[in-house]
């Protein structure tokens, strides 16, 4: 008897362990939305739009005139699941992946929170470009743990403005998406390897970005302060949308009621949707469904888009592309 007990018992747990296995490995496909991947410029022509964006996973974004460069984020390392316990940045990879971009020098890393799938490498990044560090205290404590000097870091609050060659920076006090995990402030310089956990989240920002008669605002996370954005235009956001797919119809609205509706923007990027559990080698695949439903999140977009006039695209890794072509202004 016992041992039928235990077999049974046996069996139950490999189909529970194979359960979690194929939904941790499982990823929906983006097929389905190609339509809406942004225009890329393979031979860009000769007066090409002076401003182009890079995505590169998560909220991570090189943002580019020319002649000035800045990036939010800055994660290149994305540890696996498993070594969540142990992180540290991945210099040869994060060198590589500069390499790849062709960034020498950049004016700024803006880690829009201090989780370790933002931030992480901010620091890194920062000093291998001389960049300034630019966030919250949380964020100074990941720079100063890193051995970046106290005059390469710029702690910000609300309404913060920044000036990089043509580019004028507002940094916009945020939220989290609700829910979130590792909540609180980093209070002491951390040291690497260490647990994913101890890369609390610290401040959370918007980060409002004008350059000549043209702005984008960057909402790296899907979370927001009722009115925090008031008295803000941008034209493009670039959206964040990790978890949204999870929440109800009132939350979605709201989101897009505090972020799109009251910047006036004519288009919504996606960012922050992908598995950052995933290298940055490849094309990048969405989050497992036990973690998000992205096809929530896109069909209200979608919908909300059409009705309101507002264009949604979905970026494309490695590739710069202006975040305004096609639209009319």
């Amino acid at each position: 008897m016992i041992k039928r007990i235990f077999a049974v018992l046996s069996i139950i747990l490999l189909i529970v362990l194979i359960w979690i296995g194929y939904q941790l490995n499982y990823h929906p496909s983006l097929d389905a939305y190609k339509d809406h991947f942004i225009p890329i410029e393979e031979k860009p022509e000769k007066e090409s739009a002076d401003l182009k964006v890079t995505f590169l996973g998560v909220s991570t974004l090189l943002v580019d005139d020319g002649q000035t460069a800045f990036m939010t984020d800055g994660f290149f390392t994305r540890p696996g699941l498993l070594q969540l316990n142990s992180i540290s940045p991945n210099k040869d990879l994060i060198v590589q992946s500069l390499g790849k971009l062709g960034v020498k020098s950049l004016a700024a890393v803006i880690p829009v929170h201090s989780h370790y799938d933002h931030a992480l490498d901010s620091a890194v990044v920062a000093e291998l470009t001389n960049a300034d560090l630019v966030g919250s205290e949380s964020t100074r404590n990941i720079g100063l743990g890193f051995g970046l000097p106290e005059n390469r870091i710029k702690v910000v609050t609300n309404e913060s403005k920044l000036q990089y060659g043509k580019f004028k920076i507002t940094i916009l006090k945020s939220s989290h998406i609700p829910g979130g995990r590792y909540l609180g402030e980093i209070t002491s310089p951390i040291t690497n390897p260490t647990k994913a956990s101890e890369y609390k989240m610290g401040d959370c920002y918007s980060v409002l970005v004008e350059h000549g008669n043209r702005s984008i605002l960057i909402q790296g996370s899907a979370g927001f302060i009722p009115g925090a954005l008031k008295g803000h235009k941008a034209d493009v956001v670039y959206l964040g949308v990790s978890g949204l797919g999870k929440f109800d119809e009132s939350y979605l609205q709201e989101y897009w009621k505090e972020t799109m509706e009251t910047v006036g923007a004519k288009r919504a990027i996606l960012v922050h949707w992908d598995d950052f559990f995933e290298p940055l080698d490849g094309e990048l695949v969405l989050l497992p469904p036990f973690l998000d439903n992205f096809d929530n999140s896109i069909k209200f977009l979608l919908a909300k888009g059409k009705a309101s006039d507002v264009d949604i695209r979905i970026p494309i890794v490695w590739k710069p592309a202006d975040p305004f072509t096609g639209l009319k202004f």
